[in-house]
């Protein structure tokens, strides 16, 4: 009796969920045809030959017309000509054609070019940047990939007019995340047999007797929690570790150091769901989603329900390039840059039905040529 009880009840239960489900997707078709909506979606692909092999690196439009940016093995040449670097294509029938220099010819510009690649040796084009009405071509003159020097144009019209080779200071990379991080103090602590420290008395951390341990129950007579892993020093007392947390509603961010070790330890709390996840990728970019559905760092994302995924991508030297907003505010495409790789993440989130697809631009080794598959997103293209 108690069986059937139960599957009746469970029937009845998903027989509604169901009906609820349809109506929502009914609701939002509606909604849909009535203000509109983006639908992000392939919409061609295409080859361009350059005249030497290359290694591509970014492109960007300018009014009708594509600059492509890429690096040339130069061997016996003496001098990097433009045509080593840049190369200008339209879009047209017959696909992409080759279009002379003529948008980026300037004196002064030609004989800065020049001179960046005379004075510094290890010289390579890095990335366009697109801050309108000016656009900038960068440049990696160092080691590291914060080392640059930018060229600076205006978009006049569909036409640049160079302003000067003095501009990295206004295209620096965006390092660093949006989460605000508070100290947790002596005053957070909770004495007894096994003490912790009380996050927002939502959460409670300790890192003695071994383990770094995470609790949701305020109760200092047991050392059990919901998520445990070793720490290094097995001897340390609970003022020995640096904990740090963001509080971001449903979701709690920590950021704690064992004692005498190098790397902190990244977490998500979920105080709805009662869970834990270890995101060490955090640590150097991230960003919040709208209305506070969770987190989009370069490797992945996190969000309020308890949805989390991270991808097989190159994560080292990560930066937050762009934020794209569609018209109706209903789509929002984050694009994560890697400075040492030059490849691009793309992820789209829909705040209404709260998923995220995602779109990777990676630049391989292509002899002969630029290859890639482009889409069109407001007036940026970007390849995938």
């Amino acid at each position: 009796m108690d069986n059937g009880t139960y599957e009746v009840i469970k029937s009845r239960l998903t027989k509604q969920g169901d009906d609820l489900i349809g109506k929502a997707e009914k609701l939002n078709a509606v909604r849909k045809d009535v203000f509109g909506s983006i639908e992000s979606k392939l919409l061609s692909s295409e080859r361009i030959l350059t005249d030497n092999n290359c290694i591509p690196r970014d492109m960007a439009p300018v009014d009708d017309c594509f600059l492509f940016g890429y690096n040339v093995h130069i061997g016996l040449k003496q001098k990097v000509e433009l045509s080593d670097v840049f190369s200008i294509y339209k879009y047209g029938k017959e696909g992409f054609e080759a279009q002379s220099l003529e948008l980026i010819h300037d004196d002064q510009f030609r004989k800065d070019f020049d001179d960046l690649y005379k004075y510094y040796k290890n010289t390579f084009f890095a990335k366009f940047t697109i801050m309108e009405p000016y656009f900038y071509m960068v440049f990696q003159v160092g080691n590291s990939a914060t080392d640059i020097k930018a060229f600076k144009w205006q978009i006049e019209g569909g036409k640049l007019t160079y302003v000067d080779a003095r501009s990295e200071h206004e295209v620096k990379f965006h390092l660093g995340n949006e989460l605000e991080f508070v100290k947790a103090t002596r005053d957070h602590q909770r004495n007894g047999l096994h003490p912790h420290v009380s996050i927002l008395d939502k959460v409670f951390v300790e890192t003695i007797g071994g383990d770094l341990t995470i609790k949701v129950e305020d109760n200092t007579d047991v050392g059990k929690g919901i998520y445990s892993e070793d720490v290094e020093d097995k001897d340390q007392t609970l003022d020995d570790a640096e904990i740090y947390y963001a509080d971001l509603d449903q979701l709690i961010i920590l950021k704690i150091l064992p004692y005498q070790e190098k790397d902190y330890r990244y977490f998500v709390f979920n105080n709805k769901l009662k869970s834990v996840q270890r995101i060490d990728s955090i640590e150097h970019t991230c960003k919040l989603l709208p209305g506070g559905h969770g987190l989009i760092f370069p490797q992945g994302y996190y969000l309020q329900n308890g949805e989390f995924k991270l991808f097989d991508v190159p994560v080292e030297n990560p930066v937050f390039d762009e934020l794209i907003t569609s018209p109706n505010g209903e789509d929002f495409q984050y694009i994560f840059y890697n400075m040492d790789s030059g490849t691009y993440l793309v992820y789209n989130y829909n705040i209404i039905e709260q998923t995220i697809d995602t779109l990777r631009k990676r630049y391989p080794y292509a002899p002969g040529g630029l290859s890639g598959i482009y889409f069109k997103e407001g007036r940026r293209f970007l390849p995938t």
